[in-house]
């Protein structure tokens, strides 16, 4: 094959496309029953969503850490924070692909991320910074870009802080 396919380029469409193609073989009554079509079709498909799964949960977790070193900036872990959001950004950057943005409950990212790091901070004595925006206040292709900057991403969240009552 002298080109990539689209399994190279971008495995969950191609797991969504080989799976309905499977279903339209598995509904011809002129091919074997002997194989289960509507389970490989699943199992396919399962390819895909563990992608998605994938880049949601190294997104959530920077997500959590930028959070905590929002909320928590002379914690004794910053360091380590500033560090895995780099980890956890790249992971999810080697593995995003354009069509998983509209695959991902963005808004459910950040409402997550923003509770888990609520519950994490809350351990050791601190709180999540209130007045945080309740809607993601990242694009999807920002989160992923190469050139995502940490400090410009805290300082755009410290801006963003609506400190009224009716905030978190």
């Amino acid at each position: 094959m002298d080109r990539p396919s689209l399994y190279d380029d971008d495995i969950v469409t191609w797991a969504e496309e080989q799976a309905a193609a499977l279903r339209v073989l598995g509904a011809r009554s002129d091919l074997s029953n002997a194989v289960d079509w509507e389970n490989i079709a699943e199992e396919i498909e399962s390819v895909g969503r563990s992608q998605i799964d994938s880049v949601d949960s190294a997104l959530r977790l920077a997500l959590i850490h930028i959070l905590k070193y929002l909320s928590a900036p002379n914690a004794q872990s910053t360091q380590s924070w500033r560090s895995e959001v780099l980890v956890f950004l790249r992971t999810a950057r080697k593995n995003y692909r354009p069509s998983m943005r509209q695959r991902i409950d963005w808004q459910d990212l950040w409402t997550a991320a923003m509770a888990q790091a609520e519950a994490q901070l809350t351990m050791f004595g601190d709180r999540l910074v209130r007045g945080l925006p309740n809607a993601m206040p990242f694009a999807p292709e920002e989160l992923v870009s190469p050139d995502f900057d940490m400090d410009r991403a805290l300082q755009r969240l410290a801006e963003a802080l609506d400190t009224g009552p009716d905030r978190h």
